[in-house]
């Protein structure tokens, strides 16, 4: 049922965009509208909403502008909505800051015209409009699958509707709300990555969220899902005090990017005085945690930038002793 609201929405959107540059049989088509027009003739009401409380109908509207916009459908950002713990987009929009909202939306602008074909020729990343420690933000590509992209929690949107043509630019629109860095906080990146869902719902059942939102700075070691069912029935035997002790053992109580990580030198978690000692490998994203079991834990992706912190993947729960 899902599959077919998504479906029913997407086909409504491209009906919408093909109405809104001119029918392929209309002798005398109307001239493209602009982006920011054009996102108002397909509905994507969201989108025009975060837009337009950011300020940013002005840049889209712009006849100099030459832009690429990756254009979020309504569905994904209900999707993001609910992910967050928001009733619906229109609550998100509502409730997050302007200065939010514009970022996140110019992580979703291309500078120039950038085409489907263009896209799959072309580099591996692609650098967009919001700059984040002094520099472009850049999204990855995939096309393996169609057009795609990578944001900086590591998900990917796919590209549902391509080259919808604007008098200022070009129009893909894209099944997911793509996540900047440096906006959301280490919780809320790791709500909106669905392979943190064991995570995040075991520091909402120790009610760590609000700790963990808070101004940080947090660096937060990040077991996948598969690395919680390995130990399901260890987790399920703690109790509650010994479970919060192994959540704040994988947080740190200071950001250390991957290129600041102390190999070798034990350091201090928030499960103090537990400590953790971090041995290199031949990248740091292969690097590894040992713990009181015997089998290490390996950083699996690093570098995931919060607003109050930093998260690096691991493939394992790191067990502390003692509990």
């Amino acid at each position: 049922m899902m599959i077919r609201r998504l479906y029913s929405a997407f086909a409504l959107s491209t009906l919408a965009f093909v109405a809104a540059c001119g029918g392929s049989d209309d002798p005398h088509p109307a001239p493209p509208a602009s982006i920011a027009q054009t996102a108002t003739n397909a509905n994507l009401t969201a989108l025009v909403a975060a837009a337009t409380k950011a300020g940013l109908v002005p840049t889209l509207s712009d006849a100099t502008a030459n832009l690429t916009v990756l254009a979020p459908s309504n569905a994904a950002f209900n999707s993001l909505a609910t992910t967050l713990g928001f009733a619906d987009a229109t609550a998100l929009v509502n409730a997050l800051p302007a200065e939010a909202l514009k970022s996140i939306l110019q992580y979703h602008v291309l500078a120039g015209r950038v085409t489907a074909a263009n896209v799959q020729s072309g580099p591996a990343t692609r650098p967009t409009l919001y700059t984040f420690s002094g520099e472009s933000a850049k999204l990855g590509v995939t096309t393996a699958t169609g057009v795609g992209f990578t944001d900086a929690v590591l998900t990917r949107a796919d590209v549902v509707t391509a080259d919808v043509a604007a008098s200022n630019g070009i129009v893909h629109v894209i099944d997911k709300v793509l996540v900047p860095p440096g906006v959301l906080n280490v919780v809320q990146m790791a709500l909106a990555n669905p392979d943190f869902t064991s995570l995040t719902g075991a520091l909402k059942s120790r009610n760590l969220v609000g700790t963990l939102s808070g101004a940080g700075p947090f660096t937060v070691f990040a077991p996948t899902n598969a690395a919680f069912t390995a130990i399901a029935p260890t987790v399920a035997s703690l109790t509650g005090p010994q479970l919060d002790t192994v959540l704040t053992y994988h947080v740190l109580g200071s950001q250390v990017l991957s290129t600041g990580i102390p190999f070798g030198t034990p350091v201090t978690t928030v499960a103090a005085p537990r400590q953790i000692t971090i041995t290199a490998g031949p990248a740091p994203s292969i690097a590894s945690i040992a713990d009181s079991t015997a089998a290490p834990s390996r950083i699996v992706a690093v570098d995931i930038r919060a607003s109050n912190g930093v998260i690096h993947v691991i493939n394992k729960v790191l067990i502390p002793s003692p509990l």
